[in-house]
């Protein structure tokens, strides 16, 4: 049997090879297993280290840093509403500004840190120098009285502090060069509040300014109108997220980054029912007309007969809100409704509209009236002495007869009489809407004394503002209605949405008629009678006729308290004097009153004609259809 040949492998038969023998895997799953442990117990060593370091070692330097910033939530105020009047020329708006800062222990720490890195950027000393300058050469060397040169800058920018203000109320667009270029100066938001026509209704307007130490910071009023209608016109802030300097809540200047989380909304503005072009006039002459006669003090007061609507108010003392820091107490007062007076014989209007309702008597009654009047244990006499005199009942109230005005007076009755005084609005406030509005005062029925009713019929022993006094004229003037005056016309929303004011409330004092038999009756308080008997039937007022126009009205003297003895004054008097114009079509009614004027005419009556000839140039009165009658007063 030949054998197997040489260098060839030997074939076996398939049924004879077994399975080819298993790899173990068991060795290698258990290395990397031991690696994974080995890593992971690595990973966990470097963390405890990392962790020690932090809290040990670096633990004092990074608390520092996180106690350096912070994300705070902080407002954004809310644009202020204007002022405006009635044809919405502005009296009072705000315009934005900036107030610019540094952080100056940040700003150094920063300024080392970058010195290490990078030497050729100069000292810190050279930095500040040129911001210095920069601001200098940016704003000028003051801001709205502020120094803001070189030096003044250089010495706040040195202040070794957490935070120092350089300067306020800068131009938005100039502070946003100087931000720019200087990351470390920061930017604050500031409303700057303008008043264009300075001291034009100041007194009712008042003032308002920025304050930092509010919560929020935020323009808010201080005087008049401003602080009144503060929440109305301040609107509603907003809300943003900052990053802050901890402890003090500075934001930390550079890149805006903040995020707002609600936006503001603005006030409201004020439509007033002032017209800028009476005002201006009113003001005028009522601070000409009162340095002329050397009065303490002098104001007046323009009203729409119809509406109540308060076309001026002017006083002679007024102040800058711009700059009212150096006004006097006397000046940032708006007297017409802060101060009252006894307002004399003007108060006839109550006797003689009383005894025309109640049928008491006519214009053309005559009476019988006698040189003095006793009531109680006074004795009261007429202002020029005279024995019995016949008088019409007109001619009472045109030659402002005391006697007579009693007269009458006994006859209405002390309840009758009472409670016409509250008819027409006297002893409580107007609701004008004016701030520190007075009530005056009404003495009440139950406390009256024997002699009470021989003085309040001729205006002493009540008080009343100015006001209170041009709102009775007002009653007879709009047909026997009182109307409430007002100062504000409407709210406007900033996307120009107007909310009228509501209706004023009203009061019925006495009939339609009656009220024109008054107006007719007080024409002949203004009228001059021609020929030898003119002085006896020439009213009080004659100063006040204006040509053209028939004038109803009153003249009214009172006497002041004198202090020392506590009694009347036989020196010292207010004079007033309340109109309507024209009295055959009311459209104006005007109060005026001073204190104590001590030269030129005792009378506040050619005032009233100055006032009454402007309205009728600026408002284009119609003439009177036909001129007032001389009527009798003395029979």
């Amino acid at each position: 049997m030949p054998g197997p040949s040489r260098g060839r492998p030997v074939r076996r038969p398939l049924s004879v090879r077994g399975p080819a023998p298993r790899k173990r895997r068991g060795g290698n799953s258990r290395v990397r297993l031991a690696v994974g442990r080995l890593l992971l117990v690595g990973a966990l060593l470097l963390a405890g280290i990392k962790l020690v370091q932090v809290q040990g070692f670096q633990a004092e330097a990074l608390s520092a840093q996180a106690e350096q910033q912070r994300a705070t939530k902080i407002d954004i105020a809310a644009p202020r509403g204007s002022i405006l009047d009635r044809n919405g020329n502005q009296l009072a708006f705000s315009v934005e500004a900036r107030a610019l800062y540094v952080v100056p222990k940040r700003m150094r720490e920063e300024w080392a840190e970058a010195l290490e890195a990078r030497p050729e950027i100069g000292s810190f000393s050279d930095r500040i120098a040129d911001m210095a300058a920069f601001i200098e050469q940016t704003l000028g060397k003051e801001v709205a009285g502020q120094k803001t040169d070189r030096d003044t800058m250089l010495a706040k920018l040195s202040q070794d502090t957490t935070y120092v203000e350089l300067v306020d109320n800068v131009d938005p667009a100039k502070a946003a060069v100087i931000t720019e270029k200087y990351h470390n100066i920061g930017s604050e938001y500031r409303a700057v509040r303008v008043y264009p026509n300075g001291e034009l209704a100041s007194n009712i307007i008042g003032a308002a300014n920025w304050r930092k130490d509010a919560e929020p910071p935020a323009t808010h009023g201080l005087l008049g109108l401003e602080i009144a209608q503060d929440n109305l016109l301040a609107g509603r802030n907003g809300l943003r997220i900052v990053d802050t300097m901890q402890g003090n809540d500075v934001v930390i200047p550079g890149p805006d980054r903040s995020r707002e989380l609600a936006a503001a909304t603005p006030g409201k503005s004020l439509e007033l029912t002032l017209d800028v072009d009476t005002q201006y006039a009113v003001q005028r002459m009522v601070t000409d007309y009162t340095t002329k006669s050397k009065a303490r003090s002098g104001s007046a007061v323009v009203m729409d007969t119809r509406t109540g609507e308060i076309l001026a108010m002017a006083n002679d003392k007024t102040f800058d809100p711009n700059d009212f820091g150096n006004a006097t107490e006397d000046e940032l007062r708006n007297i017409a409704v802060t101060s009252v007076f006894e307002p004399g014989s003007v108060n006839k209007l109550v006797t003689a509209a009383t005894a025309i309702e109640d049928g008491v008597y006519q214009p053309d009654s005559v009476l019988r009236v006698d040189g003095s009047i006793k009531v109680a244990d006074r004795v009261i006499g007429d202002w020029w002495q005279h024995g019995p005199m016949d008088m019409t009942f007109t001619g009472v109230f045109a030659k402002s007869s005391n006697v007579g005005t009693l007269m009458t007076a006994q006859k209405i009755g002390q309840d009758r009489y009472s409670d016409m005084l509250r008819k027409f609005g006297l002893g409580k406030r107007t609701q004008s809407g004016l701030p520190g509005e007075e009530s005056g005062y009404v003495p009440p029925l139950n406390q009256w004394s024997g002699s009470t009713f021989g003085n309040l019929p001729i205006g002493q022993g009540l008080n009343m503002t100015l006001l209170q006094m041009t709102g009775m004229y007002q009653a007879i003037a709009n047909d026997g209605v009182r109307i409430a005056p007002r100062i504000v016309r409407a709210e406007v929303s900033a996307d120009g949405s107007r909310k009228e004011m509501d209706p004023a409330d009203t009061e019925r004092v006495v009939s339609p008629q009656t009220a024109k038999t008054v107006r007719d009756m007080f024409r002949a308080v203004v009228q001059k009678a021609p020929g030898p008997d003119s002085v006896a039937q020439s009213g009080t007022g004659v100063p006040a006729a204006l040509p053209g126009y028939q004038i109803s009205g009153k003249t009214g003297t009172a006497q002041q308290i004198d202090p020392k003895c506590d009694c009347y004054s036989s020196s010292q008097y207010w004079i007033t004097f309340a109109g309507i114009l024209p009295a055959d079509n009311p459209r104006f009614v005007v109060g005026i009153m001073l204190d104590n004027p001590t030269e030129g005419p005792q009378s506040s009556a050619p005032l009233f004609h100055d006032i009454a000839s402007y309205l009728t140039q600026r408002y284009q009165l119609p003439l009177s259809a036909e001129q007032s009658p001389i009527v009798p007063l003395v029979v």
